[in-house]
């Protein structure tokens, strides 16, 4: 373990050195969304060696305002997994660190959700409750608070959300209203989760429908603000281009919901990391993950250095999971 700690010590020092300050970067990293350009109809990284650096990176979340962003990243086979953040201060975007709520990096905390109103962050972690038992540790659904500029204290939603079962990949709607994927543990299948919010209560949580759970497996889909349509994340289609590929399934005031659209190949690809996906606090940009990469920067170099690997090793596209942004319009184009 210690040898693992400081190799992570070590590159996350020379990330940082990657990735340090210069007046260009001021100027770049400077307004709503980082100051990045909004995509059209062709995706692309968002924010490149700051957000987006080479390390397994996904579930991207906004406060509404869309200057202070969480994410995941994760470090071999999961061996450390946690939310990072930045906001701008005073004009100018803070090098991403680990978020204060996800600083114990003996357990995992994963895929933040921050609300609509942006009052509360939502994640998933392995973490014991405080006084909690010595007994085996499942993943459950976890919150914070807005205070001020801070977040509460980490606590968990609890019953009837969080049971025996590993619960993930929290998202919610404008009323309140809970999504979130429940693996059977028998199986190990998952499957997608509804839970209202009533009374200042999450009830009972009911299992959605054929259209949201298809597939042989299903799991980390994203509901819209107004819950008129959920992204899902599909193993197991006949007309998937890799293993995952992401769905849309469009809801109606008779709570109904359609068969699940394949997205286009400007989204879906053939990567087997294309399970993570949101949509801007504005409307306007759709973000998703995927470990497709770009194997054209270094495929006819000849003579590469160890230098030259370490150099691949530190950037977006090498192959671990990258966030990718695109306009959103797309969606509005599906809707039957």
């Amino acid at each position: 373990m210690k040898i693992i700690g400081w190799t992570l010590i070590i590159t996350w020092s020379l990330l940082l050195v990657h990735c340090r300050t210069t007046t260009d970067d001021r100027q770049r990293y400077s307004g709503a969304y980082l100051g990045q350009i909004p995509p059209d109809s062709q995706a692309v990284l968002f924010a490149p060696d700051f957000i987006t650096t080479g390390m397994n990176t996904r579930d991207i979340t906004f406060t509404p305002d869309g200057k202070e962003v969480y994410f995941s990243v994760t470090i071999g086979n999961h061996t450390y997994a946690t939310i990072m953040y930045s906001k701008e201060i005073q004009g100018q975007w803070i090098k991403p660190r680990v978020a204060p709520f996800a600083a114990d990096l003996r357990y995992m905390s994963i895929e933040p959700h921050i609300t609509p109103d942006g009052k509360r962050l939502f994640f998933a972690s392995d973490r014991p409750e405080l006084n909690e038992g010595s007994g085996p540790l499942n993943t459950d659904i976890w919150f914070v608070d807005r205070r001020g500029q801070d977040w509460s204290p980490p606590r968990k939603v609890g019953q009837p959300v969080n049971t025996e079962q590993p619960e993930f990949f929290p998202t919610t709607t404008e009323n309140g209203t809970l999504y979130f994927t429940r693996d059977d543990p028998e199986t190990g299948i998952s499957y997608i989760y509804r839970s209202k919010y009533i009374n200042g209560r999450f009830q009972d949580p009911e299992l959605l429908p054929k259209q949201i759970n298809a597939g042989q497996s299903r799991y980390n889909a994203f509901v819209a603000p107004d819950e008129s349509f959920v992204i899902i994340p599909i193993y197991g289609r006949p007309d998937s281009f890799g293993a995952t590929d992401y769905y849309i399934s469009f809801h109606n005031e008779d709570d109904a919901w359609t068969d699940p659209i394949h997205l286009p190949e400007s989204i879906n690809s053939k990567s087997r990391h294309e399970y993570s996906a949101s949509i801007s606090p504005d409307g306007k940009s759709f973000f998703f993950m995927s470990s497709e990469g770009d194997k054209k920067t270094y495929s006819a170099k000849k003579n590469m250095t160890m230098g030259d690997m370490f150099d691949l090793h530190l950037k977006a596209g090498n192959g671990n999971s990258d966030i990718y942004w695109i306009s959103a319009s797309f969606i509005q184009s599906l809707r039957p």
